[in-house]
Parts: C-alpha cells; structure tokens; sequence
C-alpha cells in the first residue's frame, strides 16, 4: 500500500518506516526539519519537507502522494526533563493533535484516505478510580490534574475526532515508552537517582517498547477495525516494582524514597499522581483485534535488552 507516515523521523516514525518498507509498503514520509530528508531517502522512503499545521500543504502533500493510509504520528516533544507543567511542556504537540489532526483528516477527505491510523496515550489520561488495569472502554480521567488539562483534551479531540471522520479511524494509545531512541533521559535520571519513589509507588504504569509500538502500528495499518486500541505490554507494574529493577538492570543505586507530602513541592501534583494513583492499561483488544503480540510480553525482559543494548 502507500502509506503517508507524519513525524517519520520521531520516536515511532523513525522504527515505523523501516518496518513498512520491509512488509513491502510504498512510504511517503514527512519531517519539519530538512536535514533528515536525506536519511528518510536513504532508507528508501519518499521525503516531504511538512509542517502539520500548514493546512494548505497538508493537504497539498497528501494529495500529491494519494496514499491508502495516513498515519499521524507528529509530536513535539524535544524536552522531557521536567512534568511539573505538562500543559506547558505539550503546547505545540497539542497543537499538533488538534489543528494538525484536522488538517490530515481534511485531507484525507480531499485525497479520498479511507484509513487514519493516528497517535495517542495511555497511561495518566485514564480515570484514577476503580480498577487498576483499564480497557479501552473505560472511561478518561473526569478530573484531570489543572496543569494538565488542556493535554487531556487534545488527547480527547484525537480519540473522538478520527474514527468519525473517516470510515476507518483508529486510534492507537501507547503506553510509556523505552528502548532504542526512546527514554534515554529517564534512564539517565534513574541512574542518577533523580527519580525516587514518591508515596510508596502505587500508581500502576503500563509500558511499551519502541519497536513493539512500531509493529502494532504495522499491524493496524495493514488490518483491524476502526477504533482504540491500547498498546501496551501484558505487564502493567507498580512504580515500587519497576523503577528499582530499572535501577537494578542500569548498574545504579537503589532508588530514593519521599513521602507524598515531601515529593508534592519538589515535583509537583502531575508527578504525584503519577507515582501514587495513575492506573495501567490492558492490551487484550489490540492482541485480538490487531493480531499483534508485543515481542516484549513484559517491561522486565525489555528493560534489559534497552540497557545492555
């Protein structure tokens, strides 16, 4: 098929294109930034020079290329060091995910793209009460922390936006991502000690390997129905569990440990809630519905292989 993949050169797009083009796809692949045209070339994928939010040449690219799938995959996530505001920290990918997402749906409808393949998240954005594994037919956080608000509803524009705009809308919500050209800062933190365990560590993660996300990605460009889809490994952990066997696997000290009510002024409430309340995700549907197995069922194997990597 052709295929017009969006942030080809990040942290997905840049395991997607090589996976597409080995099944045997014809990839017209975008970047903001001139100087990775020619890396997108020389893996064998067709460069466009695009911004996302130029909806006039969005639309005029994607046009041009007359794909059978776009996948939306653009984000602007340069700096992750601090989530004391992630309001502040996503304000142009939140742009993205919404003037972008409408002007790739736009464009789909002029090109005649039955097929929207776009990014999501899981993880925080899930309802803090109740079980501590959620499925797709949960519903989203109904109080979201102030600082991160506005992310919540870009990510709720992307979710309610694609599968009604085009016959086949899928969304695919990835969990906390590791692995190669992944997370590098987190690991650095962790082996620095810079991410201690806040309030016992019971907020639940669920994660999700670079390449895994890419593969899942393949897969539902290639079939599945429209809708969510959490991709995420089989093995959502309490911070308490997998933050000190990262430490373990990266040869560091164990890490720190703070009380809530210490943590809650160094790191802020979004931190807190990530440590202590966030809930993780299932990933039965997208096994069933996309006939995708992640090759890391669990974080523990794949912690190992990014490190020792």
């Amino acid at each position: 098929m052709r295929v017009f993949v969006t942030g080809a050169t990040g942290a997905v797009g840049q395991h997607l294109v090589p996976q597409l083009l080995d099944a045997g796809h014809k990839v017209i692949a975008t970047t903001r930034t001139p100087g990775k045209a020619g890396r997108l070339r020389d893996a064998g994928a067709e460069p466009v020079i695009l911004d996302g939010l130029d909806r006039a040449a969005v639309i005029a690219a994607v046009r041009a290329a007359a794909p059978e799938v776009i996948v939306h995959q653009m984000t602007a996530l340069a700096d992750m060091r601090s989530l004391r505001n992630p309001d502040r920290l996503f304000t142009a990918t939140n742009e993205l995910r919404i003037r972008g997402t409408d002007n790739l749906l736009a464009a789909a409808a002029e090109a005649g793209t039955r097929r929207v393949i776009a990014q999501s998240y899981t993880g925080w954005p899930n309802e803090r009460c109740g079980g501590k594994v959620k499925t797709e037919e949960d519903p989203l956080d109904s109080r979201p922390i102030p600082s991160a608000a506005r992310t919540l509803e870009a990510i709720r524009h992307v979710e309610q936006t694609v599968p009604r705009s085009v016959p086949e809308g899928i969304v695919l919500r990835y969990g906390s991502f590791y692995g190669p050209g992944a997370s590098d800062i987190m690991l650095d933190a962790v082996r620095k000690r810079q991410i201690p365990v806040i309030g016992g560590g019971t907020g639940i993660w669920s994660f999700i390997e670079i390449t895994d996300a890419a593969a899942a990605t393949v897969a539902a460009i290639e079939r599945g129905t429209p809708g969510l889809y959490n991709v995420v490994d089989s093995d959502p952990a309490p911070v308490a569990a997998w933050l000190p066997y990262l430490a373990g696997v990266a040869g560091a000290k164990p890490p720190l440990r703070l009380p809530a009510w210490l943590g809650r002024p160094l790191a802020g409430e979004f931190v807190i809630v990530q440590m202590t309340s966030v809930r993780g995700s299932s990933n039965e549907k997208a096994r069933a519905g996309l006939g995708w197995e992640p090759r890391y069922a669990s974080w523990r194997e794949g912690f190992r292989d990014w490190v020792s990597g």
